[in-house]
């Protein structure tokens, strides 16, 4: 044959297959007991994801807090689902199949209800509460942005001393009752009384607790700024200072002595974490009643975990919902309640 025959021989033999020979050839790999014999390691990892998630509150806090930290992003395990599935595809494995089924259950049943929508309109009582950021760089902006929201009730952590007055004067002409107590404050259209601060023994005031008088009735509004926690690779996720605060927390909670109360603050922590059960035991999440998602705050460049709490006794939430971003570094979160 000559070499040019040839060589057009070994090209044409180069070209692809059709797409629809290859799509044949990739189902006919699923049929034969061979489905079952692979992807067994995937099928492993498949398992053990859904056993992480199912059991996370048998994980330990002895070591590191890695309880607490696997619950504070526990949602996020849910991202390793679908990257399993492709490589079961690719695998063409049923066992790796079949064991995914567990983790989707899992997450289905401890996250499913968050996506569905649950807000609904009306409520007598819009409340905010945000982490304006003590190194923020435009407090008035901050400040203008809350107000526009049209909530009856404010809350501002992290006020550094210097840039509490300009607070003040910001918001005065939307709020005319206030007070500030250490780094906390509680902006209202209603009156105020028994304002006091509250000790979560810090050593300096990060809480506070006031009366709201609204006019169906009054309201025990609580303030909180809990110690921040951090991962760190020699320790872990150290959160030993925010986990006494929110104890002292409860218990001042635990104490109130009016029906409708409002937690309203930076928790530096999720709904999840079993650590602050001391707080979450006794109330409400609005979020979870009557938000439409996740309602991740934090950070506010990419949330990635509702550390910032709306919480309640006593009321109804009808809605809850995250606010846009005001130049800090955590986002508004906000709630409409029915008295």
């Amino acid at each position: 044959m000559p070499q040019a025959d040839m060589a057009e021989t070994g090209h044409k033999g180069a070209v692809a297959e059709p797409a629809g020979s290859a799509l044949r050839r990739f189902l006919s790999g699923w049929r034969g007991p061979g489905i079952w014999r692979r992807g067994l390691v995937i099928g492993v990892l498949g398992l053990l994801l859904g056993l992480l998630m199912l059991m996370h509150a048998a994980i330990p806090n002895r070591v590191g807090n890695l309880g607490s930290l696997t619950e504070t992003f526990l949602p996020w395990l849910g991202l390793f689902i679908p990257v399993l599935l492709v490589l079961a595809v690719l695998r063409r494995s049923a066992s790796a199949l079949l064991a995914l089924l567990l983790p989707v259950l899992v997450w289905l049943n401890l996250f499913g209800g968050l996506l569905a929508p649950k807000s609904h309109t009306g409520g007598n009582l819009m409340v905010i509460s945000h982490n304006v950021n003590a190194d923020n760089p435009d407090p008035v902006h901050t400040a203008k942005a809350v107000a526009a929201a049209g909530a009856e009730v404010v809350a501002l952590e992290e006020l550094k001393p210097d840039a509490a007055p300009t607070y003040e004067r910001a918001l005065a002409g939307t709020y005319p009752h206030h007070s500030v107590q250490g780094t906390v404050g509680l902006w209202s259209k209603y009156p105020l009384s028994e304002v006091r601060p509250v000790d979560i023994k810090m050593g300096w005031t990060r809480a506070m607790r006031a009366t709201v008088d609204t006019p169906r009735g009054q309201v025990a509004v609580y303030v909180a700024h809990l110690p921040s926690v951090r991962v760190k690779f020699n320790a872990g996720f150290t959160a030993g200072q925010r986990d006494d605060s929110a104890a002292a927390l409860g218990e001042a909670i635990a104490r109130e002595r009016g029906k409708r109360v409002v937690l309203l603050g930076d928790l530096n922590g999720t709904m999840n974490d079993r650590s602050l059960a001391p707080v979450t035991s006794q109330l409400r999440s609005a979020q979870g009643a009557a938000g439409d998602g996740f309602g991740f705050s934090w950070p506010a460049s990419f949330p990635m975990a509702r550390i910032d709490q709306i919480m309640v006794r006593g009321m109804e939430p009808v809605a809850a919902w995250t606010l846009p971003d005001t130049g800090s570094d955590h986002l508004p979160v906000a709630a409409r309640l029915k008295l």
